[in-house]
């Protein structure tokens, strides 16, 4: 008789489903039932929605896939949305063209100056403040929610290490109100929170460090594998893993 297949662990089953799970796009809703992370008070999507009602032409950077602006409930005139990953940019063009919207591959700024009353962005990699103001017609203004200061950084030093204060303060809102500042803009609005984050399950860390690429630069889960299975034990023995993400909500006005 052959022997019996052999059974994997929970700990293997975890992180193999998650390993396998699509990542395209910005939609977390495989994590729902094994991780929670609070929104912030603000309610960006809300508050991004009534300036496109009043806007004439806007310019919404980074889509990813289109998820957020496809929630606001009007466009402009004119509505462009830029993108550069492939994935992201089918998601987004199957979102936002069937409602008018002009998606461009590209991680650049390729429009004339003066174009957008309006130029958003929901957690930007980078920011550019210089192209962003002028691409902004007088009187136009940014709207971004930002990921902040050692965002995540429970997790992050849980497989990285401790952090030197370079890094750890590298997003801090005040460098985005100087960075603004000297591009030209006026700073109207600026407010900024730490959220409570909680993974449940290992699989639910393999998921989101696969999505949220820049935490831990080059994560796979074979390469950390050692460092996963303490955090896999100290979830089951303790419960949920605890971090906290930081947010911050930047307005800008060219004057």
């Amino acid at each position: 008789m052959p022997p019996p297949p052999e059974r994997k662990s929970r700990f293997d089953t975890l992180v193999a489903e998650a390993s396998a799970a699509s990542v395209d796009g910005w939609d977390f809703s495989w994590l729902d039932g094994r991780a929670t992370e609070e929104r912030p008070s603000w309610g960006y999507q809300r508050l991004l929605g009534a300036r496109l009602g009043a806007a004439r032409a806007a310019l919404d950077l980074e889509t990813g896939g289109g998820e957020v602006l496809d929630g606001c409930p009007s466009f402009p005139p004119l509505m462009v949305a830029t993108e550069s990953w492939p994935p992201n940019v089918a998601k987004a063009a199957a979102r936002l063209r069937p409602r008018g919207a002009l998606l461009v591959e590209t991680a650049g700024f390729p429009f004339a100056g003066e174009t957008f009353d309006l130029v958003s962005s929901r957690h930007p990699v980078s920011t550019g403040w210089r192209e962003i103001a002028r691409v902004l017609r007088p009187g136009g203004t940014y709207f971004s929610q930002q990921v902040g200061p050692a965002s995540g950084f429970e997790l992050v030093e849980f497989f990285l290490g401790p952090q030197p204060p370079s890094v750890r303060e590298s997003r801090h809102p005040d460098r985005a109100v100087a960075a603004a500042t000297a591009a030209g803009l006026e700073v109207v609005d600026l407010r900024a929170e730490r959220l409570r984050m909680e993974f449940s399950d290992i699989g639910a860390v393999v998921y989101f460090l696969r999505k949220v690429i820049w935490l831990v630069p080059g994560f796979t889960a074979e390469r950390y594998r050692d460092r996963l299975r303490e955090l896999h034990e100290l979830i089951e023995r303790d419960g949920p893993f605890t971090a906290h993400s930081a947010r911050f909500l930047i307005e800008a006005r060219k004057p």
